[in-house]
């Protein structure tokens, strides 16, 4: 069996509010990038939900990172949010093949179904899994909790697509695992933490400590882990990162 993988980052880079801390000051916007591969390996990115990136900018994010690097990516709001799923094969195409271009460095692509999309649609999300491009890990987020039984386990599991276990305050504890790979994400709450601050507005580090088990089981499992914290979750994702790592005894790259 190969060797598990442990990737955990933020989700998105292009901070300026992380300019003074996390980047050196003075750091320019189109080197966020680089300097956030010098601390972290895997990266969510945040901007392909407003759009599908152009193969150009695709290029160049993987041309910026180092080997070993791993990028996961949003699927476009104009899939999930705009037509909900529906007739956006063409959209979807686009933006998997775009993705592709990473390569080797591209990780898992992330469904998030809309709150109002809830299980009386499960004929359409069946038909959208059935549809997208082979050959790459999905991942679906469920932002309503009425989705969470067993007809979503399987129907994942029959795709082999990961279930998103979310921390935040609406959403129940989750560890169901569909694939074989687990996708986390530490979304806290918005309505507490600011996140544009640059600094820690709330210590989330017990919190953090309970999911370290959790993600060990599953790494000792063999399976693969992508996890990703959010500016919301203490208000500064690249601590909350530093010290899960910490914790579960990962390497990162010597800054």
């Amino acid at each position: 069996m190969a060797e598990a993988k442990c990737h955990i980052g933020t989700m998105g880079w292009g901070y300026a509010f992380w300019e003074g801390n996390f980047y050196p000051e003075g750091t320019h916007a189109r080197d966020y990038l680089k300097e956030y591969s010098r601390h972290f390996m895997t990266v969510e990115i945040d901007s392909t939900f407003y759009r599908i990136p152009p193969a150009a900018m695709v290029k160049n994010w993987k041309a910026q990172v180092p080997d070993g690097f791993v990028f996961s990516a949003k699927f476009p709001q104009d899939i999930t949010r705009a037509k909900m799923l529906r007739d956006a094969a063409g959209e979807t195409e686009a933006f998997v093949g775009n993705m592709a271009l990473l390569r080797e460095k591209l990780g898992v692509l992330l469904i998030q179904l809309p709150y109002e999309f809830g299980p009386e649609n499960f004929s359409v999300l069946k038909s959208f899994l059935h549809e997208l491009p082979k050959g790459f890990r999905y991942a679906v987020e469920a932002k309503n909790k009425k989705w969470l039984d067993e007809s979503l386990y399987r129907l994942l599991g029959d795709f082999k697509t990961a279930l998103v276990l979310v921390d935040h305050p609406w959403m129940p504890e989750m560890d169901t695992l569909t694939a074989d790979f687990a996708y986390i994400r530490w979304e806290g709450d918005r309505e507490k933490v600011v996140g544009t601050t640059g600094k820690q507005e709330a210590d989330r580090n017990a919190d953090i400590r309970k999911w370290v088990p959790k993600v060990k089981r599953f790494l000792g499992d063999g399976k693969e882990v992508f996890g990703y914290f959010s500016k919301h979750y203490s208000g500064y994702a690249p601590t909350d990162t530093d010290y899960m790592l910490k914790l579960l005894g990962q390497p990162r790259p010597e800054p």
